[in-house]
């Protein structure tokens, strides 16, 4: 199997590419499948002869053992809270299958074809957001999409429509799985949805950073601010791959612009010597946020193409090995370290909001970017309330999820990754730095345009400004409401490709 990354991801679920496998794919896969049929036929294998959890040392008898993989799924099926995303059911759905399609995990042929077949027609199981944590992998979450592999609760279609997946399946002229052999234990051990979960967190924290870019190279431009702050000699002294990055991209957007000045031509006897550091310093802050979320791309990665199953089977060396792969602390600690970085960002942005809309403290803008009657009409000075209490939010929820293991499972799972819950609340952060990015944004376009310099902005920027503009509408004197603005806006934000 050809490695999958999080970009092929993007792409299938964007409806740009298919997941493919071959025929080849499949027979290989299969030789697990063949083997551990013949190998449990005298050995006692996990969750296959057995029981699960605590109760493993019962032995299941033959006439049983199907009977165990439902009796596995239906009372695991026990999630609650909301249902995860079409997007993240199609990731997970894909992942899922790109693990089974390794060959360690024993599953059956048709369960391969029908998990394609829910990818390829749009069938989503609703999968809940609580119930993991994140150590057998993710149990619960996995149990319900299980639960639609074999024809049973709810889902939503193509058009998103909730309908009984047996109606669904019926309707496209699909048959629910069998199970066989371990096919249920194969399905829920494992750690797709806090990777899939990961995976849409990484494509938006991606999109999230490229705008911080653009939104920082508008600030120096409304500061009319020096070039140092940017050059490649301040910054290629400090040795790290990503704070280099962010000031190259910043000096490209920055090159056609009338605005940035030199610190040592001309007269500058007006300007501040140095600007405030959510100017100044965005180099040196948004830099080991790059290096955080592309560090957290390799980690996430990684686990899409593991095989996070419990037992593995290697045919090659005729082995059947039982261990813990379904841990999940790799993602758990690395979407705490996702979030905290988001978080990070969402408080630079707040602090950039605060400096144009603070006119004692920019000395070049009216307060809260007001060219009203002042008391009479107040500009932006609502929207900051929304920014600075979502970045709060922000701080709050960047507290490390990781570490708060609960035993559970009759001391059997005695220290779980919560990876799940780790994933879910990275987010939630993730969509809160969108909101205070979007009011950013528009405060930087009125700033721009309250100073008169659109005929000197930068190619990139007055690109934004026109695209703003067009959905919102110009700045004027008159006080609007400014939530549907926002959420036009935000949309605006995630769509857009900003590689």
């Amino acid at each position: 199997m050809k490695r999958l990354t999080v970009q092929n991801i993007k792409d299938i679920i964007s409806g740009n590419k298919d997941y493919i496998f071959s025929e080849k794919d499949k027979t290989e896969a299969l030789q697990s499948y063949k083997y551990l049929n013949i190998f449990s036929k005298d050995n006692l294998v996990y969750g296959l002869n057995t029981g699960f959890g605590p109760m493993a040392n019962h032995k299941v008898s033959k006439a049983d053992q199907t009977n165990l993989q439902y009796n596995l799924i239906r009372s695991h099926s026990s999630g609650m809270g909301s249902t995860l995303s079409k997007k993240v059911v199609l990731t997970l759905m894909i992942i899922r299958l790109h693990t089974f399609l390794q060959g360690k995990s024993g599953v059956s042929s048709s369960l391969i074809e029908t998990l394609a077949s829910y990818i390829n027609k749009g069938v989503y199981p609703d999968i809940y957001e609580h119930g993991g944590v994140g150590a057998s992998g993710d149990l619960v979450q996995l149990s319900h999409l299980a639960l639609g592999i074999i024809g049973e609760g709810k889902g939503v279609d193509n058009n998103g429509n909730r309908i009984e997946i047996s109606n669904l399946l019926e309707k496209l002229n699909l048959k629910p799985h069998k199970l066989e052999l371990r096919d249920g234990l194969a399905m829920i051990n494992g750690t797709a949805c806090m990777t899939a979960l990961s995976t849409i967190n990484i494509i938006n924290s991606k999109i999230l950073i490229s705008w911080s870019i653009k939104i920082s190279a508008m600030m120096l431009e409304i500061f009319g601010s020096y070039d140092d702050y940017i050059s490649c000699e301040l910054n290629k002294v400090k040795q790290h791959k990503g704070q280099n990055e962010i000031a190259l991209k910043l000096r490209t957007i920055l090159e056609t612009s009338n605005l940035i000045r030199n610190r040592y031509t001309g007269n500058d006897g007006d300007k501040n010597f140095q600007e405030f550091y959510s100017v100044r310093c965005t180099p040196q802050i948004l830099g080991p946020i790059l290096d955080t979320i592309n560090f957290s791309e390799i980690v996430v990665e990684n686990e899409i193409n593991s095989v996070d199953d419990n037992p593995i089977v290697d045919v090659k060396n005729q082995k059947i090995a039982h261990g813990g792969n379904f841990h999940g602390d790799y993602i758990s600690l690395e979407m705490d370290k996702l979030k905290i970085a988001i978080t990070k960002l969402t408080m630079l942005t707040e602090r950039q909001l605060n400096l144009l809309l603070n006119a004692k403290t920019n000395k070049i803008l009216p307060p809260f970017l007001n060219i009203g009657t002042l008391g009479l009409n107040y500009g932006m000075q609502g929207v900051q309330f929304t920014a600075t209490s979502t970045t709060a939010e922000n701080q709050m929820l960047s507290n490390p999820m990781s570490i708060h293991s609960i035993t559970c499972n009759n001391d059997n799972q005695d220290i779980v990754s919560m990876g799940t819950n780790s994933a879910l609340i990275t987010k939630k952060v993730i969509d809160n730095a969108f909101q205070v990015v979007s009011i950013q944004i528009i405060a930087c376009v009125k700033a721009l345009e309250i100073l008169k310099v659109e005929d000197n902005v930068s190619v990139e920027t007055n690109k934004i400004m026109k695209e703003i503009k067009k959905l919102i509408g110009i700045h004027n004197h008159e006080d609007n409401t400014f939530y549907d603005k926002l959420q036009v806006v935000e949309n605006f934000l995630r769509n857009q490709k900003n590689e």
